[in-house]
């Protein structure tokens, strides 16, 4: 397991800035406004001749009674508790306030170790400025400005003093990524929260609470997962703000480097056109998907309900055909239990290989029951197939004309490999690929 880095401070004084120089990449949303990063957000860092988990989190207010900045004070809270070396960034341009001295005082209650750094020092009058900060009793105390690099190969000295070395991981079986999407509001955060068992991520009635994408390591049945909980996709004529567009760009990245894709949709609402755009764009990726229709507590049912949901699901969602449904609610715990059996199921379907022989045999059988069409005078000759990739599965057949294997009988191959792969919802790719004789 990596050491953990937490960077935490009041709001604005440049915590995701810092972020993203240390990660080498922009992956936390930078906004000149207070309260931007509200979840944790974590990233894994090789730098400094050192691997670690370094965690960004929303603003440190300690006395506020705001029901959402009390949430990120507690998940700023729980960010300290897993860190085993503490970043606190303060602002030079703002010097020191009653906050930062309270920010402080909680600190310096984990006895963890800690670096304040004075951030915004951009020139002579800015560290004359910082002086004020050593007032909060701390002994590591470093000027640095995130935005320009300076004061980053000090910082990456005492890092390296600090870090622990890193712990023995449990198992060496490769990580499934799991990701959350749908709409704003469905229960992604509260499904997430659920499934783990603890409040990982703010979970708030208004819409667009969860601005960026969330990473959450844990274990399931001793195998390793990554929880993704991404920002409520919307529309793109409704993406007015930047920090919405940037959260939407976060979303569609979180999907890219997931297996498998929760796909949240509200019971009440039922089915919209952007839940289709969503699943439409994780079917694309090639994500193993589940649809999973959140807030079922609240729909009035009678013993007809749930089938004629699931035959409104699978006339809506036609591209997802062998995708599993799932009927939950995150504010209950109904089903959910269910879910991670499913995940669990998909992922090792999403992860199978067939040999070339079996692979090879399957296509033999399926040409001998029914022959292909004839294609510009000639019959289509099939040559052999193999399995080219995993996640998803991926067949490569070659053929003497690729551009003449007519689709219909394209799905009739897919559904017989289909079969011999036992894929019951994993997707499967079938690529054509002509060849002289």
């Amino acid at each position: 397991m990596l050491p953990v880095v937490a960077i935490v401070g009041r709001p604005n004084v440049g915590k995701s800035t810092l972020f993203n120089r240390l990660y080498g990449q922009r992956k936390a949303i930078v906004e000149d406004v207070p309260g931007v990063t509200r979840d944790r957000n974590y990233a894994r860092v090789e730098r400094f001749g050192r691997s670690f988990l370094l965690i960004d989190t929303g603003g440190f207010e300690p006395v506020s009674e705001d029901r959402l900045l009390t949430q990120m004070r507690e998940q700023s809270q729980l960010a300290v508790e897993e860190a085993d070396v503490i970043l606190f960034v303060l602002d030079a341009k703002q010097g020191m306030t009653p906050a930062d001295q309270e920010v402080a005082d909680i600190l310096r209650r984990y006895r963890k170790p800690l670096v304040c750094l004075v951030n915004k020092v951009d020139g002579p009058r800015d560290e004359a400025n910082a002086a004020e900060f050593y007032a909060l009793g701390f002994e590591d105390l470093i000027c640095i400005s995130a935005e320009h690099g300076h004061g980053m190969s000090e910082l990456a000295g005492r890092l390296e003093d600090l870090l622990p070395e890193n712990k023995k991981a449990e198992s060496d079986q490769p990580e499934t990524r799991l990701a959350i999407i749908g709409r704003p509001n469905v229960g992604k955060s509260s499904l997430v929260n659920r499934i783990l068992g603890y409040e990982r991520v703010v979970a708030n009635p208004m819409a667009g609470t969860t601005r960026a994408s969330v990473d959450t390591p844990f274990t399931y049945n001793r195998k390793p997962y990554l929880m993704i909980d991404t920002a409520g996709i919307r529309r793109k004529g409704r993406v007015s703000q930047k920090l919405e567009k940037f959260s939407v760009v976060q979303a569609l990245k979180a999907m890219e480097r997931a297996h498998v894709v929760l796909m949240v949709v509200d019971a009440r609402e039922g089915v919209t056109d952007q839940d289709l755009t969503i699943a439409g764009y994780a079917e694309e990726k090639g994500r193993a998907i589940i649809l999973v229709v959140n807030k079922w507590d609240l729909v009035e049912k009678d013993h007809t309900t749930m089938g004629s949901y699931v035959k409104d699901l699978r006339a809506r969602f036609r591209f997802l055909a062998h995708a599993p449904i799932l009927f939950v609610s995150a504010l209950t715990g109904q089903r959910v239990s269910k879910i991670m059996g499913e995940v669990e199921a998909l992922a090792e379907e999403f992860n199978r290989r067939l040999s070339t022989s079996a692979l090879n045999k399957v296509l033999r059988e399926a040409i001998e029951a029914h022959q292909p069409s004839i294609f510009q005078g000639k019959r289509l000759k099939f040559f052999y197939a193999t399995q080219t990739a995993v996640r998803p599965p991926t067949i490569t057949v070659f053929v003497s004309r690729a551009d003449g294997v007519h689709f219909s009988y394209q799905r009739y191959l897919a559904n017989r490999f289909r079969q011999a792969l036992g894929l019951t919802g994993s997707p499967l790719r079938v690529r054509y690929q002509s060849r002289e004789h």
